[in-house]
């Protein structure tokens, strides 16, 4: 029995220490796992009705889900990529040439208001200092972007073949999803209900922060570059995506560049422009977002907000882009394992026939009773009113 239970124990020591090792082995591929499988969740439905329509053929099925993906996602997101790289070269040469001034809102501003600027100028504030380093500052931003994207593009190979290692395991999880999900349960040594509810809480939470962040910001930002467009702002498909980015942000996102965009522009005599970007800043995409989440979202987290929005930001600082799906995901497995542990232990407890005032007679007779406070006749337990079960739904 002693040899038996070395062995195990032996045997279970083997596992960990292989799987520690894979796991160290494919570290530089664990974010393309995780987005084939990120991936994987948001299509599985699109890959069951397709295989659906060819008879149950899992292969073939799989490799149209996956051209599907491809183009739908894929392409244009490469597309978008490319658009954005040229705007943001073309925005700093046009800094670096002089064709945009951005010390022109303090002139208009020192021209508009020369009495606030008298009053500052005795208080020590130096408009030509401020301007000077205004002027710095834009350089130094747009030469940081600038080289950002140079090295970006210097990793193209990279890129390729990380995609690539993506697109072919989420070939591999949309046919044989249903088998290798089995599979896990059977081998987790977690109890399969258990197993079974952590992994429905990973896929609620993935859906829902993908729709919940990614799409709603998206908009947001779709709709603050179609009005740079409109209104003749330069560089719109960069700043769109900029929004998009910064829409992750809850209650400031995507103001963070429309607002000194439209201030801009107000300052520099455009008060038409001005107006309307504020318009549709303030009035649309800063309404967008409570218009959308509860219908795209709805309660598939199942986590409280500020839960959500701590968590989003450690997994952006953790984690960078990837985080902004990991640290949900995380959190939301947190909540489950608790409440898992909180519900079983907590019935364990109450089962217990040591624990004092468990036993419901021990109890009653334990409890005083209301009527003899009050002087209020005592009620049989047949006149009590039907109680109903509390369904906690998560």
């Amino acid at each position: 029995m002693l040899l038996r239970s070395f062995e195990n124990r032996a045997f279970i020591a083997l596992v960990l220490l292989v799987t520690a090792a894979l796991v160290w082995t494919l570290s530089g591929f664990l974010l393309p796992v995780f987005w084939a499988t990120v991936l994987a969740i948001l299509f599985t439905p699109l890959f069951q009705w397709v295989r659906r329509g060819m008879r149950g053929h899992n292969s073939l099925a799989a490799l149209t889900t996956l051209l599907i993906v491809f183009v739908l996602v894929i392409v244009p997101l490469v597309v978008l990529g490319g658009a954005v790289t040229q705007e943001a070269l073309g925005l700093y040469n046009r800094v670096v040439s002089g064709d945009i001034n951005v010390t022109e809102p303090l002139h208009t501003a020192e021209q508009l208001l020369p009495e606030l600027t008298q009053r500052a100028e005795e208080l020590g504030v130096d408009f030509d200092r401020i301007r000077e380093n205004a002027a710095q500052a834009a350089l130094a931003v747009g030469q940081g972007l600038a080289t950002r994207l140079l090295s970006v593009g210097q990793q193209t190979l990279q890129f390729v073949l990380l995609l690539a290692v993506t697109l072919y395991v989420l070939f591999f999880f949309l046919r044989d999803g249903d088998r290798l999900t089995n599979t896990l349960i059977r081998a987790l040594p977690l109890g399969d209900p258990r197993e079974r509810r952590l992994l429905t809480k990973f896929v609620a939470v993935t859906r829902a922060t993908v729709k919940g962040t990614f799409v709603i910001s998206a908009v947001q930002g779709a709709i603050g570059g179609v009005t740079f467009a409109l209104l003749g702002l330069g560089s719109p498909v960069l700043w769109g995506v900029v929004m998009t980015v910064l829409s992750f942000i809850p209650a400031i996102g995507a103001t963070i560049v429309w607002g000194p965009v439209a201030l801009y522009l107000l300052l520099t005599g455009q008060v038409v422009e001005g107006l309307i970007l504020i318009g549709v800043g303030a009035g649309i995409m800063g309404t967008v977002d409570n218009a959308l989440r509860p219908i795209l979202v709805g309660r598939d987290a199942g986590m409280p907000d500020y839960v959500i929005l701590l968590s989003t930001l450690g997994g952006l600082g953790t984690f960078g882009v990837s985080g902004l799906v990991i640290g949900p995901v995380v959190a939301g497995l947190f909540l489950t394992v608790w409440e898992l542990f909180t519900e079983e232990f907590a019935t364990a407890d109450t089962d217990d026939p040591d624990v004092p005032g468990d036993d419901p007679e021990e109890a009653a007779a334990a409890e005083p009773d209301p009527a003899a406070l009050t002087g209020a006749p005592k009620t049989s337990p047949d006149d009590e009113a039907p109680t109903s079960d509390v369904v906690l739904d998560l």
